[in-house]
């Protein structure tokens, strides 16, 4: 098994809460833990673009030959923009990798779903369909088109001193910069 090296992450900048409208999305791409390069597009909040907009923001670039997954810190940007991991798997050709620090409260997640969010239903089986998270080394992970085994290697080619991989750090603090 050939170790994934070059990887984007990928992070929505902060909005307030009251913001309706396009959040900005920031992509890191790295080499292990060398930043190469950043790519940067909008998703609607609580919108339902999140998947085709990341797969255009990838292939557009010219890192997009050299990306061999995908990673994010959570299934969801700019609030309830639901990424469906199998579909940006297929349509890019490459593993997506879903972290979290924290096991999701899936019944609160599945209430405000329901409750407060256009398509919540829609959104609520697309979170269902990527699987529950897994435990892996010292994170939550959801993943398509990758092995468990494969993501502990990523893990470890792709950190340097932080839990999540340096890809999807850079992309938060770099679209932290970004704020509505």
């Amino acid at each position: 098994m050939r170790r994934i090296s070059n990887v984007l992450g990928v992070d929505d900048a902060p909005f307030p809460r009251s913001f309706r409208g396009d959040v900005p999305i920031l992509g890191a791409v790295c080499t292990r833990t060398r930043l190469d390069g950043v790519l940067v597009s909008r998703v609607r909040r609580d919108g339902r673009n999140a998947t085709v907009r990341i797969a255009e923001m990838l292939e557009a670039s010219d890192a997009n030959e050299h990306v061999q997954a995908v990673l994010l810190e959570g299934i969801a940007l700019a609030g309830f923009n639901v990424v469906d991991i199998h579909a940006l798997a297929e349509r890019l050709q490459r593993p997506v990798v879903v972290f979290s620090k924290r096991k999701p409260d899936y019944p609160a997640v599945k209430r405000a779903l329901m409750q407060r969010v256009p398509g919540g239903a829609q959104k609520w089986q697309l979170i269902l369909r990527a699987g529950e998270m897994q435990r892996i080394d010292d994170l939550w992970v959801q993943c398509s088109g990758i092995e468990r085994g494969a993501v502990s290697a990523l893990l470890q080619t792709t950190r340097r001193e932080a839990r999540l991989p340096e890809a999807v750090r850079y992309a938060h603090l770099i679209a932290g910069s970004h704020a509505v």
